[in-house]
């Protein structure tokens, strides 16, 4: 079944419309959807490295396009931009976001974007905050941009190898895969 699931989701990702549903997922990601675009986007650049760039490329407008609705949300629609936080594990009030910014500002939007926390905690609380638009739109261009150029370039060069190596033990690098997805939520609850 992993087998058939495994290659499932390499045709689809090297199919026409691929793209499309890269674009929704990074979107939705960046304000509201649980999964992150790299899960869209690894098997799009394995599927078709010459397209590695577009695809990156892709993925950061559509990253930004969604920040700027969870910015929104947190700035307009504050209780339904606190439902979500809380939903996501982070019930601070106002006074904590704005303190949060107010300590690190840029910083929060350029180290956080970069890692796979939500980035939508930081679109959604910056609007809480009231961060400058301006700043927070070009943070998010640089850092979203940095990790999925990042990505694509490391997957289009060594993908190839790393696809092989994945698909003769691909029960283990999925074991391993989880294990580490499930860790670092349990880290971030810990930590958090």
């Amino acid at each position: 079944m992993l087998r058939k699931t495994y290659d499932w989701v390499m045709n689809l990702a090297g199919s026409r419309h691929a793209p499309v549903m890269l674009c929704g997922v990074s979107f939705a990601e960046s304000s509201f959807f649980p999964i992150p675009p790299d899960v869209m986007l690894a098997p799009m650049v394995l599927a078709r490295p010459e397209r590695a760039f577009v695809y990156a490329g892709l993925c950061t407008l559509s990253s930004v396009l969604g920040g700027c609705l969870g910015y929104f949300i947190g700035y307009h629609l504050g209780d339904l931009g606190h439902w979500l936080l809380a939903l996501m594990g982070h019930p601070e009030g106002d006074a904590a976001f704005k303190a949060w910014f107010d300590q690190w500002g840029l910083w929060v939007i350029l180290i956080k974007g970069l890692t796979p926390i939500p980035y939508k905690l930081v679109t959604i609380a910056s609007g809480l905050a009231e961060f400058s638009f301006f700043t927070f739109v070009w943070a998010s261009v640089v850092t979203r941009g940095a990790r999925f150029f990042l990505t694509a370039t490391l997957l289009k060069y060594f993908g190839p190898a790393v696809r092989e190596e994945v698909e003769k033990r691909l029960t283990l690098y999925t074991v391993i895969g989880l294990t580490v997805l499930i860790g670092g939520i349990v880290a971030l609850k810990v930590l958090g």
